[in-house]
């Protein structure tokens, strides 16, 4: 796909050939280009800090949910300790 996209960014094909030569409708090749040039266009606007800091955020946040998660099990292996001993008192 992206071969082809490339080549017609180029103005080395156009989408009908492509469509033909493979045995595609001419909108699926436009939604390939459509897409492409839709992928371009994020990438040009997300730079590489805005990236990092959307990384750092997400693991801070993975990090949180981990620590109430050991928590949580923390907790209720001790409400299952405090259980078992009534039960054997």
């Amino acid at each position: 796909k992206s071969a082809v996209v490339i080549d017609i960014f180029k103005g080395k094909t156009t989408p009908v050939e492509v469509a033909r030569q493979h045995d595609l409708t001419v909108a699926e090749v436009e939604r390939w280009v459509e897409e492409a040039e839709r992928s371009m266009e994020n990438g040009f606007r997300t730079r590489p800090r805005d990236v990092r800091e959307q990384y750092e955020k997400e693991l801070q946040e993975t990090r949180e949910a981990l620590g109430d998660a050991h928590l949580q099990i923390y907790a209720l292996k001790k409400y299952r300790r405090l259980l078992d001993d009534e039960e054997n008192s």
